[in-house]
């Protein structure tokens, strides 16, 4: 995952190919929060399998789907390609 921080918060790209779009998330904040994954709660019941939708079946690319939701603290955009932006939130 490449790291780049910003005012819109902390810029990430997810593996498009993973199997669980929803631990990449996990991940991510893990790393952010400098904290082991399993110490976070699961992110299904914020995604419920929407990651893994878009990733496995994107829309095409003029399409330009971006998910949003919130979790462990965070406001989170996930774009079709992988792309995505990690906010606290307020």
């Amino acid at each position: 995952m490449d790291n780049l921080s910003d005012s819109d918060g902390t810029r990430r790209r997810l593996d498009t190919d993973a199997e669980d779009a929803g631990v990449e998330v996990v991940k991510a904040v893990a790393d952010l929060e400098g904290v082991h994954p399993t110490e976070l709660t699961t992110a299904y019941d914020c995604v419920d399998g929407v990651l893994d939708h878009l990733f496995s079946n994107p829309p095409s690319p003029e399409a330009r789907m971006r998910v949003q939701f919130h979790y462990e603290g965070y406001r989170i955009a996930v774009e079709q390609n992988g792309n995505a932006t990690f906010a606290k939130a307020e």
